[in-house]
């Protein structure tokens, strides 16, 4: 049986902590094309894929990020820039860019606040510069700061995906010398917005991502084991609550008449942001056993459950 497609699968290119390297651009062949092209300067095709992308909001956020990632991206967005001037797709991937920069310790954070203000003025209707912000504020910036800068990606786009999960990590980890319960502020929040989102949105399962979320937090204290597998954290009534939750979107999602143009984008597309994310995730969702869909998850050729076994097996080990 062939291996599932990047990132789920194994990766021959070894990362610090679980050995294993995950793509961020998630098997989009049109990001893959750009973002190498990007690294060698030719942001032509750069400018042409966000384009194309058009007001998708998760989309542009989700490839504008994984852009902002590339080797030179922060050099190659300023020429872009100063190549056309009114262009906001080049001074929003700029403003992502000099965020990057600005976490890896290589540029200051005011000039990537700067840098995101500039893209705002340029696109007032797009969220994608103030999820930079937020993706700042998220490592660096205040709880107030993380909270309001959240409130404007979702004045432009109640249902951002990223902006969600960003939320999540940030508040999963304040009360680390708390125990799971009871109830942590986390998971409030994650059903007030799988609550407030549509019916076909891949929200409905931000309550997994909580989990996983406040998992990372009490694993990295040493409150639960480094295994997923070895934790009582995904038993009991709140587990199987967000289990059947997610198990009943999941279904909903396989419907034949369910929109599936909506969720191109996971809970999964955001998991490198944190190392160990997805295998924590996997833990939990292979408890709800193999469940093959019509359709696949996000994109071609790719099976839930086998996706989830294999991080599963990247991270710890094949059992």
């Amino acid at each position: 049986m062939s291996p599932p497609p990047p990132p789920l699968g194994r990766s021959r290119r070894r990362g610090p902590r679980s050995g294993h390297f995950f793509d961020p651009a998630l098997g989009d062949a049109e990001l893959v094309l750009a973002r190498d092209q990007l690294a060698k300067g030719r942001w032509p095709e750069t400018r042409n894929l966000l384009a194309g992308t058009g007001d998708d909001w998760d989309r542009r956020g989700h490839r504008t990020v994984v852009l902002a990632q590339a080797s030179g991206a922060l050099v190659w967005a300023r020429d872009w820039l100063l190549a056309e001037p009114e262009s906001p797709d080049a001074a929003t991937l700029l403003g992502c860019a000099t965020v990057i920069g600005a976490l890896r310790g290589e540029e200051r954070e005011q000039h990537a606040r700067e840098a995101c203000r500039d893209a705002i003025r340029r696109a007032p209707a797009d969220p994608t510069p103030w999820l930079a912000l937020l993706l700042l504020a998220r490592t660096l910036g205040t709880d107030e700061e993380t909270a309001r800068l959240f409130d404007e990606v979702r004045t432009r786009h109640p249902d951002h995906h990223h902006a969600h999960h960003l939320m999540a990590a940030r508040l999963a980890e304040r009360k680390t010398d708390a125990s799971q319960y009871p109830l942590h502020e986390v998971y409030d929040f994650a059903a007030w917005a799988a609550e407030q989102a549509p019916a076909d949105s891949p929200l409905a399962i931000l309550p997994v991502v909580a989990h996983a979320e406040r998992y990372r937090v009490l694993a990295a204290s040493g409150r639960e084991p480094a295994d997923p597998a070895a934790s009582g954290h995904w038993t009991g009534r709140r587990a199987r609550q967000v289990l059947k939750g997610a198990f009943d979107w999941w279904l909903e999602w396989e419907s034949e008449e369910h929109p599936r143009h909506r969720v191109d984008l996971n809970f999964l597309a955001h998991a490198q942001f944190h190392d160990g994310r997805l295998a924590e995730a996997a833990a939990l969702f292979l408890r709800i056993g193999p469940h093959s869909t019509r359709a696949p998850w996000s994109y071609p050729d790719r099976e839930p459950h086998a996706a989830f076994r294999a991080a599963r097996d990247a991270a710890f080990g094949a059992a």
